[in-house]
């Protein structure tokens, strides 16, 4: 932790001891944030992986891409692994569990998000079929916030899903419906139970229907879910996009990019878990054609969804800081208010990272 005085930008905030505060302490080092957007530190709650590392098939590396991602604008995020071999689930927990190596710096995990492997096989995408297994206790046996477990996606029409629902909602883990087939009943019945988060909204579930709404139509009425959307340009279209934003509104849409290890690599090959996948114009793919992930950055996610919906900067930038504070229950997060983190994203008009900023220390955009 550190202190910091941010001036000149769209708002002047002090960080004291990594927090931020109603004034700076004497002989605070200035950042001058002149004609920046003074923003709070971006927050990502789908990363596979970033700098040609994927955390699935490498989870000892998570805090090499922890300390890529600042250059990005996080500050805080959500390490995820794919439906795999149970072994590259128990090493990123082990992993997590041990801590930053001595000297490190970067963007903070806030626990992991296991996507799968409780998925519907019909919609399992890039997700290796090998894998899947179906809900049960045993599967989800020691997976718990405490246990550094954030957030599970399953889908809820499988047999058992609603169980562990129960059972990982008991734990602190928050529930999210994907990679489903889910009739918006079973939906339904998955947020009794407590499930709060949709992911990857419109992408592997079934499209909206008039007579069959599916996830996506539970997902936009039903006011306790919040959606994560990848808005990268390539997983929906602009109109798609648009629907979306007026149905959630500010408070619903989480804006996730769905990183792999393409993140801030050339086009080429790739893997993404076990998987060998191709990056060709801001896309990520299996060989068969099917999107694997994403290449893009939140930035990059914020600039497509202001210019598919003319929706405002503030309402924008929400979507990846209050919202995701929000979905993982970390109110010191997500907000430039006094005791908050000092954590901070500095942005030029055309929304690209001039400055990264992680509890008062300047991690990216230093002279």
């Amino acid at each position: 932790m550190a202190d910091l005085y941010v001036v000149g930008g769209s708002v002047d905030v002090a960080v004291v001891d990594g927090v931020v505060a109603a004034a700076p302490a004497p002989a605070t080092p200035v950042y001058d944030a002149s004609g920046l957007h003074v923003l709070p530190g971006f927050l990502d709650l789908q990363v596979n992986g970033a700098a040609g590392i994927d955390l699935t098939l490498e989870p000892e590396r998570l805090w090499e891409v922890a300390a890529a991602l600042p250059s990005f604008g996080v500050t805080a995020f959500l390490p995820t692994v794919i439906t795999s071999a149970p072994d590259a689930r128990s090493r990123a927990l082990a992993v997590l569990a041990e801590g930053p190596p001595a000297g490190w710096s970067g963007a903070e995990p806030l626990g992991l998000h296991f996507e799968g492997p409780m998925i519907a096989t019909a919609r399992k995408g890039a997700h290796p079929e090998t894998w899947l297994r179906p809900p049960s206790a045993e599967l989800v046996e020691g997976w718990s916030r405490a246990a550094g477990v954030a957030l599970v996606t399953l889908a809820p029409e499988l047999p058992g899903a609603l169980d562990v629902v129960d059972a990982l909602v008991d734990r602190g883990v928050v529930v999210a419906v994907g990679h489903t087939e889910a009739s918006a009943d079973e939906v339904g019945a998955a947020v009794d139970r407590g499930a709060r988060l949709v992911t990857h909204l419109g992408n592997a579930m079934p499209p909206l229907g008039g007579r069959v709404p599916g996830p996506v139509g539970a997902a936009l009425a039903d006011e306790r879910l919040v959606a994560g959307v990848i808005a990268d340009g390539h997983h929906l279209h602009d109109a798609t996009l648009g629907a979306y934003w007026n149905a959630l509104g500010r408070g619903r849409f989480l804006v996730v990019t769905d990183c792999t290890a393409a993140l801030g690599m050339p086009d080429g090959p790739a893997r993404l878990g076990d998987q060998p996948v191709v990056v060709a114009d801001g896309t990520v793919r299996l060989e068969d054609g099917t999107l694997a992930g994403s290449a893009a950055d939140l930035a990059q996610c914020l600039r497509v969804l202001r210019a598919a919906t003319g929706c405002s900067l503030a309402d924008a930038v929400a979507g990846c800081t209050t919202v995701a504070a929000d979905v993982v229950g970390d109110p010191a997060r997500g907000h430039l208010g006094v005791g908050a983190r000092g954590d901070l994203t500095l942005v030029d008009d055309d929304l690209r990272v001039v400055a990264t900023i992680v509890g008062g220390r300047l991690l990216h955009g230093g002279d």
